[in-house]
Parts: C-alpha cells; structure tokens; sequence
C-alpha cells in the first residue's frame, strides 16, 4: 500500500501571519510537490492569488500544474464546510498522490482545528492521508496586549455562537482550543515587541498548552521547512489527547451578518492616500480585514495591502504581466458592510 500523504493544518486567529508562513514554505520547498488548500473568505481569492505569485518554482521550470496545485475554498468557515467543500476537494487532490508530496491547509480565522482533524477519519480520507501536524500561529504582539487577535472584534464577531454552553470569552475559548489542538506553535511577529515581553508571552501560552507543545519564533513567517513538516504526529488517532470546549456540539453556526465585499477598479492608487481613505472607512463602518492588489503609479510591480484594524501592511510580490491587465482589487470583511459607501468612497479617491 502507498505510504499517506502527510497533511499540515496551519490555523490561528485573522492577520495572525499564516499565509507568510506558507508562502516563505512554498518559496523554499526543497524540491517538494506540495499543494494548498486555502480556507479565505469572500468571492475574490486575495490569499490563493498571493501564493500562486510567490515563484513556487524557477520561471522557466514553473508549469500549470504548480498554479493548480493551490486549492481555494470561498465559503467562508472550513470546519463547517467540511462534508461539502472539504471532502471533494481532498478526494481531487487524492487521485493526483503520485504527483504530490505533501499538502498544507491553510484554515480561516473563523475555523476550529479539531473538526477538520476529525474528517480524516473518514473512509475515504483515512486510507490515503494523515494529519502530519496541527501548527497554531499566534500573534505575538495581540497577544502581549491582551486581544489574541490584531483585531479581537473580527474573531469574537466570527466565531460560533452556542446558547447551550456559557463561555467565559469567545476569544479565550478559541485561543485555547486553538492551542489545545497543536503539535507545534509558531510565535510570530517578534519584531514588535521586546525579549521581556516576549517571554510573558510565551509563558501564557506554556500555562494553556495541554501536553508538552514546542513553540518557535518568527519573524515575518520565515520558517525552515524542516521546523514545519515531517513532524509524523498521525493527530486523527489521538484527538482525546486535545480538548476542545466544542466537544460536545454536533455543530455550530456563525454569525451570519458577517460578511465580504469586494472592488475591482481599473485604475492606480498612490499608496499613502489609499492607506488614508481605507483607514477612514475603517473608522466608519466595522471593517475588520481588508487585502487585496493595488495598481501604484509608475511602478512596474503589483503592490500587497493588507490591513486589520487601523494596521496596513504593504510589499510588492511581482511585476505586472505584458498580458495583465493593471487593476485595484480589495477585498473588505465586516459586520453589515455598506458596498456602495465603499465603492464611493474610493472611487472619489
């Protein structure tokens, strides 16, 4: 029988850095055939575009098939798709196991790790693939400030509600459970904060860790490979190992006035003055996330803008393609978001 496909889950709460984490491992995969599941949320797939541009393989050597091995689920929660979008796409993947050597999922902020850990007990997963680890990729910086989160509204206001269990916060609940369910914790964005800072840091995590959990550092998501896969830890066989205050459900729901919009405008930006219209909406309607591509004037590359909260971060990933047509397309998660004051907004701009 052929030996399983080893499969990551990469989780952790909205802006926490998991898409850098993978894109540093696709970047320097060492030859692996590795394929992408990513969970993003919203029509216009900002994160399955990131990484199908971070040159998984040299330009002249690069074929279709490296672009098709990233997978994007656009329905928002993963752990409650699982049956519908999930299954599907890991059987594709599954005919293809010659072809692949491993495969990361990348979860939404939204998603708990053990229900999807649990599909792979299923029959026509279990044969083929294996949880090779749970990474939880915590926010070093949200957490020393005491919101877990960049943005501590985003999660709470995502997260599932459950009437039959009395829950101390829904960001503390999801923040152990995220915790308990790892085989390895990456603490990331060190730079923002001091050694002593960090130390506290990671001492809270050690008190909510349920079993004897290695936690690494990193900055900006660079993280060898080898700290990352090939940890062979089989996590479908021992879930009882890894508590969860979700248990007990059969299943949850989300808050359904959470939503995504998104803006393709055919026109550049300076970036400085878009960071300020943006900031400005941010300020008026509850905008949680906001990620996209922005055409920059008299720049050859594509500029990056992700934000949460107030917080932009921006980098160009790649010079604009002879045949591509040089486009703004931002994606806004939030609470009863208002598109058309949106699309005003930056039209005017």
């Amino acid at each position: 029988m052929a030996a399983k496909i080893p499969v990551t889950v990469i989780t952790g709460f909205l802006g926490s850095g998991k898409t850098s984490i993978i894109r540093h491992l696709l970047q320097n995969n060492q030859g692996r055939r590795i394929a992408v599941v990513v969970n993003e949320f919203g029509e216009l797939g900002i994160d399955g575009e990131l990484l199908k541009s971070c040159q998984i393989c040299p330009e002249d050597e690069r074929t279709d098939e490296d672009a098709a091995n990233i997978f994007e689920l656009t329905n928002g929660c993963l752990c409650c798709t699982v049956q519908e979008e999930f299954l599907p796409t890991m059987q594709q993947l599954l005919k293809r196991r010659d072809s692949i050597d491993c495969i990361l999922i990348e979860t939404s902020g939204l998603a708990l790790p053990k229900p999807l850990v649990k599909a792979f007990r299923w029959p026509e997963i279990r044969s083929s693939a294996t949880v090779d680890a749970v990474i939880t990729v915590v926010d070093c910086a949200a957490v020393a400030a005491g919101t877990f989160a960049s943005d501590p509204e985003a999660v709470a206001a995502q997260r599932q509600a459950d009437d039959s269990l009395e829950h101390e916060t829904p960001l503390q609940e999801l923040f152990e459970d995220q915790l308990a369910c790892a085989d390895l914790v990456v603490l990331n964005k060190i730079d923002l904060v001091n050694e002593q800072t960090k130390a506290q840091v990671e001492q809270l995590i050690k008190q909510e860790l349920p079993r004897v959990v290695k936690i690494v550092e990193s900055n900006q998501g660079t993280i060898s490979p080898e700290v990352l896969l090939g940890l062979q830890a089989a996590v479908e066989d021992n879930l009882d190992t890894r508590p969860s205050h979700h248990d007990i459900e059969e299943e949850h729901e989300h808050d359904e006035q959470i939503t995504s919009t998104h803006l393709i405008l055919d026109r550049d930006f300076d970036p400085q003055k878009l960071v300020s219209q943006l900031q400005e909406l941010v300020q008026q309607q509850e905008i949680y996330r906001i990620k996209g591509f922005v055409a920059a004037p008299n720049k050859p590359m594509r500029l990056v803008i992700q934000g949460v909260g107030t917080r932009f971060d921006q980098y160009y990933d790649r010079p604009w393609q002879p045949e591509e047509t040089r486009q703004t397309r931002l994606v806004f998660i939030g609470r009863d978001l208002n598109s058309s004051e949106i699309e005003s907004k930056l039209v005017r701009a």
